[in-house]
């Protein structure tokens, strides 16, 4: 057995501090990248069923996991786990903003959201997480409000369809969850029937309903605008408003307020 094939073997019993100096080789690597590839699957099945197939979001995620080790300072004291993650969802953002990407942004966003995330990713190598907003401004030099316009444009760059699956406990669809009963188109039908029945009314009548309804007089002083008693003018909003519910729909009844 030669000392080089016992190297390889035993690879597997080393602590991954002691790896990194090694990475070069070719054993070396080998071992860091079996120990990671699971991760880098697990990143990508979170975005699963975005209109790419798995085993392509599974090479890209490979690919992310190859960079991270290339890219990786393990002088600089941060865990690569953090390191590796960035990159990996990293490299599978930029894979969807390029291939799969469903709403057409202006070019000068393309180029904003381009230079963010190769800024992004060199942060995140000497800070060793997730750079903030702040940070990445100050390093482009721009306002803040442009790198929160570009972010937020990557993001709808792939909007979830509303039948998209969001494996629920009873099996339901997005659109399921979101879609509520607006009981306001109701209420403009209503509107609507019942302002052309009081275009039907006589001038009286309108006026009579002028003056409850949107001068809002109470009844004694509507009647004695009209020379007549409380009782009557009750008695004829009744009326009126009865035939209002008529004319509106059969089966419509208008409240006297």
């Amino acid at each position: 057995m030669s000392s080089r094939t016992g190297f390889s073997r035993h690879l597997g019993l080393w602590p991954e501090a002691d790896l990194w100096a090694h990475r070069e080789e070719d054993a070396v690597r080998t071992e860091l990248v079996g120990r990671f590839v699971p991760f880098a699957k697990s990143i990508a099945l979170r975005y699963n069923g975005r209109a790419e197939s798995l085993d392509d979001l599974i090479q890209v995620a490979n690919l992310g996991l190859m960079k991270a080790i290339d890219r990786f300072d393990p002088g600089k004291g941060h865990p690569f786990m953090a390191f590796v993650s960035s990159t990996i969802n990293g490299e599978l953002k930029r894979h969807f903003r390029d291939r799969v990407s469903t709403v057409k942004l202006p070019r000068s966003i393309y180029e904003r959201i381009g230079e963010i995330e190769s800024v992004a990713s060199d942060l995140r190598n000497s800070l060793g997480r997730e750079p903030t907003t702040t940070e990445i401004a100050g390093y482009i030099r721009c306002p803040e409000e442009e790198v929160d316009e570009a972010v937020g444009a990557a993001t709808a760059r792939n909007p979830t369809p509303l039948q998209y699956e969001d494996e629920d406990e009873d099996g339901r669809v997005l659109e399921e969850h979101i879609g509520t009963v607006d009981d306001g188109f109701e209420l403009t039908e209503d509107r609507i029937a019942v302002g052309e029945a009081v275009g039907r009314l006589g001038p009286a009548d309108r006026s009579l309903l002028r003056m409850r309804f949107e001068e809002e007089l109470p009844q004694r002083e509507i009647g004695e605008r009209l020379g007549c008693s409380q009782m009557q003018v009750s008695r004829r909003l009744r009326r009126v408003l009865d035939h209002l519910g008529d004319e509106a729909g059969g089966d419509r009844t208008v409240k006297p307020a």
